[in-house]
């Protein structure tokens, strides 16, 4: 399971993690929108917050039951309790990143409803609000700032298998 804030790089590393080790991938966020057949913007416009994180938690019980490889789960799926209770017993890895790595990762992606506006303030939000709480669930931690995707990827690959 890879958890941690928006650009993070949570599914860019996922991917790579899982090829490398030849395991499936999964995203909560493309398995909410394959069930609901609309985007997260669309959701959370069409419907709100509350009712995306409630099919994010389904999303997030069905990939533990159902997937036997790299999960990423979406920012603030740990944010819910039941979510964390899930998690627990399971590898977790926060990809922690710096707000100012963040920010750049995210840009101006208006696919991130949470992020519209400003950006650099929404994000320093969300980090003060959920990094105490990624540090909680976590049982591994890497630092993404300032690294690229491959060395992240070979980072978590080697911890994997080396237990």
């Amino acid at each position: 399971m890879l958890i941690g804030s928006p650009g993070a790089g949570k599914t860019s590393v996922g991917r790579r993690v899982a090829e490398a080790l030849g395991v499936p991938f999964a995203d909560t966020d493309q398995l909410v929108e394959a069930a609901s057949g609309m985007s997260v913007s669309d959701i959370f416009i069409t419907h709100g917050e509350e009712e995306f994180r409630r099919r994010e938690a389904e999303a997030v019980a069905a990939a533990l039951q159902e997937q036997s490889g790299v999960v990423s789960l979406g920012g603030g799926a740990v944010m819910r309790e039941e979510t964390r209770e899930r998690l627990r017993g399971s590898r977790v890895v926060w990809l922690r990143v710096s707000l100012a790595d963040a920010a750049h990762r995210v840009g101006m992606n208006t696919a991130r409803p949470l992020l519209l506006g400003n950006v650099r303030a929404t994000l320093s939000g969300l980090l003060d609000q959920r990094n105490p709480v990624y540090e909680d669930v976590a049982t591994d931690i890497v630092d993404t700032s300032g690294r690229n995707v491959r060395d992240v990827t070979d980072a978590i690959v080697g911890m994997v298998r080396g237990g």
